[in-house]
């Protein structure tokens, strides 16, 4: 991973900041997917809060696909969940029951096969899989464009006054050196932006 040092704007942010962290093992993709949603365009604050309700609802305080299609979205709603939300979180329920997701080994898939499954979903993007796959998976090599943080952060460290299709196209450019480990590049990009506040 040396080489991402090669990136002159890249390097001083490799040597002031703290290397990320793995994530742990066996990840419950079913469990990080859902959380991943409830926590769409909120707050950490709120998202963890309106989460740790959710969790109240089952047994344990681990959600259960079986259970989750039983309640009623009124159920889903008192904790805070959206009407939208409510209905993605049992698609994800559905999905995973109907495919016998649970015991699926997700470190033998590539991460296209994981994008191509999981974007099935009604309610699951390209960027909630991107996340699954950098937070819950680990995988090296992922370059979440869409991400706004991303899209600030290259913006200002490498002074791109672009916008739209040209801005995703410049960081493309920018970020292709450092395959095969993108998303070490990203780790730094957020810790950096979030350093800067």
């Amino acid at each position: 991973m040396t080489h991402l040092a090669l990136d002159s704007r890249l390097k001083p942010l490799l040597e002031t900041l703290p290397f990320p962290p793995a994530p742990g093992p066996n990840p419950d993709i079913f469990v990080d997917l859902l959380s991943s949603i409830i926590s769409q365009q909120l707050s950490v604050k709120a998202a963890d809060t309106i989460y740790k309700r959710f969790c109240s609802l089952f047994p344990g305080g681990t959600p259960k696909a079986e259970l989750l299609l039983s309640m009623q979205p009124e159920s889903l709603r008192t904790v805070g969940l959206s009407t939208q939300k409510a209905s993605y979180v049992c698609n994800v329920a559905g999905f995973f029951q109907e495919r016998s997701l649970f015991e699926r080994d997700w470190n033998a898939l590539s991460d296209e096969e994981i994008l191509h499954t999981l974007t099935q979903i009604k309610g699951v993007g390209k960027w909630t899989t991107e996340m699954l796959l950098m937070f819950s998976l680990g995988r090296p090599d992922v370059f979440p464009a869409d991400d706004l943080g991303i899209q600030q952060g290259m913006q200002k460290l490498y002074q791109l006054d672009l916008e739209g299709k040209p801005l995703r196209k410049a960081m493309e450019e920018i970020a292709a050196p450092w395959r095969p480990f993108r998303s070490y590049a990203c780790y730094y990009l957020w810790r950096w932006k979030d350093a800067a506040k």
